[in-house]
């Protein structure tokens, strides 16, 4: 398929630029895949659209914060440092900007002093960075010197705020890892799942540490000729029994997020899903059989991006590009604080 098959015209004023202080007040459009069918609501009527026995799946990682700014020791240029993944105890993947490049050897020096990176190695763009703090842990230093990796369509001129660090985090995080949100999850309250669990909605953990891959726009003019990026996921035996449950009984298992599908697809063997750790590759175009999802929570991704692709292929592409015209006709509010969309 061709790229611009994907794409729609995104006005920068549908791009939401802040969250709503009620998560669960954004807007729902509730898409069926078999009729086209398209019913617009509030995301916290939800539970009118989910059965007793269906089994929400949610992505439990949690945003770390590693966007630094900082400047070469001593009293150099300015650096900016995104720090992507956590190879050892104190030793990062990172991706590395500068007024002059970064070689192995460069002294780096964060938050005033509270913070230092010595570069061990470079690959093109990607750094192997090794930090080190004076009087605290490395991971206290990294709380105070380190900004949330807010996207880069989301426009703060003096950085996140408060309100950013509280709301760009899904209730459920707890794993550490991710360096974006996965942003399907935001709408929830604590209020609202348990009031989801009362009408008889289950719910499983898995953990996948959302990349860059959700902020990368396909390049390719070939759709299929696109790389996504590994993710790292887990899923613990007792999540992997409670979806197998589900399946075994007739019952639908519902993703929350698109690197949940991703994952879930990944650890599918049949229509079992097998636990584990491990990462997944996993490219999701026009053609894929699901096997473990059967419904997906989501919300309105960027256009001729990998994830408007994926759910292109669990919901047609001309449906989808449907419900998209139409909300922004209703004026939805998109991306990564933006409404939601469930597929079911």
């Amino acid at each position: 398929m061709k790229r611009d098959e994907f794409e729609y015209d995104l006005p920068e004023s549908r791009i939401a630029q802040v969250p709503l202080k009620d998560r669960a007040a954004a807007k729902l459009l509730v898409l069926e895949r078999a009729s086209g069918r398209i019913v617009h609501a509030r995301f916290d009527s939800l539970h009118e659209f989910l059965r007793a026995g269906d089994l929400l799946v949610l992505n439990d990682t949690r945003v770390m914060k590693c966007r630094l700014l900082g400047h070469r020791a001593p009293g150099g240029g300015k650096v900016e440092l995104f720090l992507l993944k956590k190879l050892a105890d104190s030793v990062y993947e990172a991706l590395g900007r500068a007024s002059r490049p970064l070689r192995p050897g460069s002294e780096l020096v964060f938050g005033d002093g509270l913070l230092f990176a010595d570069v061990l190695k470079k690959d093109n763009r990607r750094l192997v960075v090794s930090l080190k703090a004076n009087d605290k842990s490395v991971d206290e230093a990294l709380e105070q010197a380190a900004e949330l990796p807010l996207p880069p369509y989301i426009k703060r001129p003096h950085g996140p705020d408060e309100t950013d660090e509280l709301l760009y985090q899904t209730v459920y995080s707890s794993n550490p890892g991710a360096v974006a949100a996965p942003t399907a999850g935001l709408h929830f309250t604590d209020d609202y799942l348990d009031e989801l669990s009362s009408n008889g909605v289950d719910s499983a953990h898995i953990t996948v540490h959302t990349g860059l891959g959700s902020f990368m726009p396909i390049r390719t003019e070939q759709v299929e000729d696109h790389e996504v990026p590994a993710e790292e996921y887990c899923l613990s035996a007792e999540g992997a029994a409670s979806i197998n449950q589900a399946k075994q009984r007739g019952r639908r298992v519902i993703a929350v997020g698109t690197s949940c599908v991703r994952a879930l697809e990944t650890v599918a063997e049949g229509h079992k899903a097998q636990s584990g750790s491990g990462e997944t590759r996993l490219y999701i175009t026009p053609g894929h059989e699901f096997s473990i999802v059967d419904a997906m929570i989501t919300n309105f991704h960027q256009p001729a991006s990998p994830l408007i692709v994926l759910v292109s292929a669990f919901a047609g592409r001309e449906n989808i590009l449907r419900a998209y015209r139409e909300a922004l006709e209703r004026e939805y509010r998109f991306l990564s604080f933006g409404d939601a969309m469930l597929i079911v």
